[in-house]
C-alpha cells in the first residue's frame, strides 16, 4: 500500500496484517507516516497503490471506515470541558450508526453500559468527563471505540500525557482487549512500554523497516535506520540490555 499527500509521497510498499488477539505496536519517528497509516486504514486518506481490507471489507466498501473499525484519537482532540457524562461521551462514538437508525435505543445503551464496564469506568457512567483524571479520560475515548462492537482497534499515540502508573494500567487493558480477540494496531512514542507489552512491533519510517516480535527485531541497525540514529545513541545501549 503506498500513500501519496500533496503529491509527495509519504508511505510506499506498506505490507501489514494486523491478526486477531494481537497488539502491535507502530514505532517510527515524527513524520514517519505512522498517523496517515492510521488515516488511511480509516478510510480517510486517498491509498495510490494498494488496497485495505478490514476482515472481508476493501477499503472504499460500503462497511469500511468508523462503522467497521474503533478508533482512539490522542486525548486532546476531544472536547473535555463540555458539558457531558461518560455515558453521552461514549454514546457520541454510535453517532455515525444513529445518523442511520435515529435515536439510541436499548442495544445502543447496553453497548455503552458494556463498553464502560469493559475499560474498568464501571460506576461513573454519570459522572462529567471534565472531573475525570487523565488516564480516566483515555479509558473513556477506549469505551467510546469498544462501544462499536467491532474487533479492530486503532490506537494514536495513547500514552501521551499520562504518569507511568496510568501508562502501565492502560498498557493492561490493551494486552487484556488483545487477549479478548481484538485486533489492536498503535503508535506509540513509549518505546520500552512497546517491547514489553506489545505481541508485535512494526517498525516504520516511510515504509516497513522491520516486522516481528520483540525479541525478533532487536538488531539495533534496524532501530538505528527507523529513527535516524547513530550507534552511540543510549536508546540503543537500553535496548541491548533489556
Amino acid at each position: 500500500m503506498s500513500v501519496d499527500l500533496g503529491g509527495r509521497p509519504v508511505l510506499r510498499d506498506v505490507d501489514l496484517v494486523v491478526r486477531p488477539g494481537e497488539l502491535v505496536g507502530l514505532l517510527g519517528p515524527n513524520g514517519a507516516g505512522k498517523t496517515t497509516l492510521l488515516r488511511a486504514i480509516l478510510g480517510l486518506v486517498r491509498v495510490r497503490a494498494g488496497r485495505i481490507v478490514v476482515g472481508h471489507d476493501v477499503a472504499g466498501g460500503a462497511n469500511h471506515g468508523r462503522r467497521s473499525i474503533g478508533y482512539v484519537p490522542q486525548r486532546h482532540e476531544f472536547a473535555w470541558d463540555f458539558p457531558i457524562s461518560v455515558e453521552q461521551a461514549v454514546m457520541s462514538g454510535l453517532a455515525g450508526r444513529l445518523r442511520v437508525f435515529g435515536r439510541a435505543g436499548v442495544a445502543e445503551w447496553a453497548a455503552v453500559g458494556a463498553a464502560i464496564d469493559r475499560v474498568g469506568l464501571t460506576g461513573l457512567g454519570s459522572r462529567p468527563v471534565g472531573e475525570l483524571s487523565g488516564g480516566q479520560r483515555q479509558r473513556v475515548l477506549v469505551a467510546r471505540a469498544l462501544a462499536l462492537e467491532t474487533n479492530v482497534l486503532l490506537l494514536d499515540e495513547p500514552f501521551t500525557g499520562l504518569d507511568l502508573p496510568t501508562q502501565e494500567l492502560l498498557a493492561r487493558l490493551f494486552v487484556d482487549l488483545a487477549t479478548q480477540g481484538e485486533s489492536i494496531l498503535m503508535t506509540t512514542h513509549d518505546l520500552l512500554g512497546a517491547l514489553t507489552e506489545c505481541s508485535r512491533l512494526v517498525l516504520l519510517n516511510r515504509t516497513v523497516i522491520a516486522d516481528g516480535t520483540p525479541t525478533e527485531i532487536r538488531d539495533p541497525n534496524l532501530w538505528a535506520t527507523t529513527f535516524g540514529v547513530d550507534a552511540t545513541s543510549p536508546f540503543l545501549r537500553v535496548l541491548a540490555g533489556i
